[in-house]
């Protein structure tokens, strides 16, 4: 498969099909069965979720919470510090240190090495500020802040939630709540593992109530989600690294479902990459992999003609064209099924992206 091109990965999509907004219940979206042996298509609803669950499947979820990454900030000229300039948009990725964080910003083009940008809160005053202290491509920065006494509370006071850049409206209080799922625990992600979104709390427990097995891992997904591909071919496309962790309960309810026989569904591509990578870290064979409770990161790219691991079967929403993310789907149903698939949903009049609706493939 190395001879496969980012173009094998389009198709067209009509831009009235990108969800604007959440649905009004977060399980009422449509959901797509995929049988990726076949590539047989049935329509249904993710309501009926557990028609498509058996006893003793474990159903991994990724327990990630997103912060209000999106800030304003203005520039503060070197030669001039109390003059502020123009709006400038600061889009935090992930943490690179004490009080570092890495961060697109935009109009990043004059914002130097050893600017001084200033964040106001509503009422005016300044509440954080830092100092750039390296420069990147495509607007990629490396700020540093100085120290405040809790940094996630200012977040809180001034953040915006971080929609992606296809939902063409400002964020809404609303967008708090359902940018967010149910099961978000540990705060670090900049977007939604938005596969989860869809789920309730009536979900899970009706999912546990038919002998599901629930648990949980982290991925805090970053710049990767909001990257385009800037490269031609498939074996070029590298991707920024995540940091994930899989707890002891998680670990345990792995391997018991390993050394049982039971299917692995994972929620969502975030999910997948975790359990994959850590799949790979173990050394494992297929079918006898231990996996032990851990912290890291994984730069991990799935394409066709990846080997999966543990993961037997996916719920994931529908995503970009040329995407990285098409690709790992890509990769465990086939490109031609999931292909098929998306042109099916297109002509169904599917919901796409974060907000939209999604597919359940086995």
């Amino acid at each position: 498969m190395t001879d496969l091109r980012v173009a094998d990965f389009d198709y067209e999509l009509p831009e009235e099909l990108i969800a604007q907004q959440p649905p009004v219940e977060r399980d009422a979206s449509r959901m797509l069965v995929v049988d990726r042996a076949t590539g047989a298509l049935h329509d249904d609803f993710f309501s009926g979720l557990g028609r498509y669950l058996r006893r003793g499947d474990l159903l991994v979820l990724n327990d990630s919470r997103v912060i209000p990454a999106r800030l304003y900030a203005r520039r503060t000229l070197r030669r001039e510090r109390e003059k502020p300039t123009g709006r400038i948009e600061v889009m935090l990725t992930e943490p690179a240190g004490e009080n570092q964080w890495r961060a697109l910003v935009r109009p990043g083009r004059k914002v130097a090495i050893g600017e001084r940008l200033v964040f106001p809160a509503p009422t005016g005053e300044i509440v954080l500020e830092a100092e750039v202290l390296e420069r990147g491509q495509f607007g990629e920065r490396l700020l540093e802040f100085a120290p405040v006494d809790d940094f996630f509370a200012v977040l809180d006071r001034i953040g915006h939630v971080p929609l992606p850049p296809y939902i063409h409206r400002d964020d809404a209080d609303t967008d708090r709540d359902r940018y967010q799922t149910v099961f978000a625990e540990e705060r670090g992600s900049v977007a939604a593992p938005t596969a989860g979104l869809h789920f309730t709390p009536q979900m899970l427990d009706a999912l546990a109530a038919k002998g599901v097995e629930i648990a949980g891992v982290t991925l805090h997904v970053g710049l990767g989600t909001f990257a385009p591909l800037r490269v031609e071919r498939v074996d070029e496309v590298r991707l920024h690294s995540e940091r994930y962790t899989i707890g002891a309960a998680a670990a345990d309810a792995i391997n018991r479902a390993v050394a049982e026989g039971r299917r692995i569904v994972a929620v969502g591509t975030t999910t997948v990459r975790t359990l994959e990578a850590a799949a790979l870290e173990a050394r494992g064979e297929p079918g006898d992999i231990p996996i032990q409770p851990h912290s890291g990161t994984t730069e991990i790219f799935i394409s066709p003609g990846f080997e999966f691991r543990l993961v037997g079967a996916l719920l994931t929403n529908f995503h970009l064209p040329r995407s990285s993310l098409l690709m790992l789907v890509c990769a465990f149903a086939g490109r031609e099924h999931v292909l098929a698939a998306f042109r099916h949903a297109v002509e169904e009049k599917y919901r796409f992206f974060s907000y939209g609706d999604c597919m359940f493939i086995a």
